[in-house]
């Protein structure tokens, strides 16, 4: 860049000055980008591991009283018709979490909602200096 009056700058200069601002703007929002998306990955890692660690957590409970109520209904009915109860109402819960972990997920915004606006703007600012 030269140091003299910028109104007696050439085209060639105004040019390569414009390139270089363009080049320093696209690093900029694709830096911007990237910082959104592992943003948002962060966020579904840690809801994935909370989805794993509940698993594990619900799924020794629910052995240990699946198997207590097996017993406890095995006392009034035939053991098979016991489990085959158990196991019903172990289905429907099952589905219910289901349902509920993958209404969680799809909160979980993949787009970089910032970078879109920012090039927006960007685009508008770009169509104002030509006109």
């Amino acid at each position: 860049m030269t140091t003299e009056d910028p109104t007696h700058r050439s085209l060639g200069e105004l040019v390569g000055d414009i390139g270089t601002d363009l080049s320093k703007l696209f690093r900029q929002e694709v830096e911007l980008a990237k910082t959104e998306i592992r943003e948002e990955a962060t966020k579904a890692g840690k809801a994935a591991s909370m989805f794993g660690g509940a698993g594990f957590a619900g799924a020794m409970t629910a052995v240990l009283l699946s198997l207590a109520l097996v017993f406890a209904l095995a006392n009034v009915m035939d053991a098979g018709w016991a489990a085959l109860i158990v196991g019903v109402l172990w289905a429907a819960a099952g589905a219910v979490m289901f349902v509920t972990g993958r209404s969680r997920m799809r909160e979980v915004t993949p787009t970089p909602e910032k970078t879109i606006q920012t090039l927006k703007e960007d685009a508008r600012w770009a169509r104002d200096l030509t006109n």
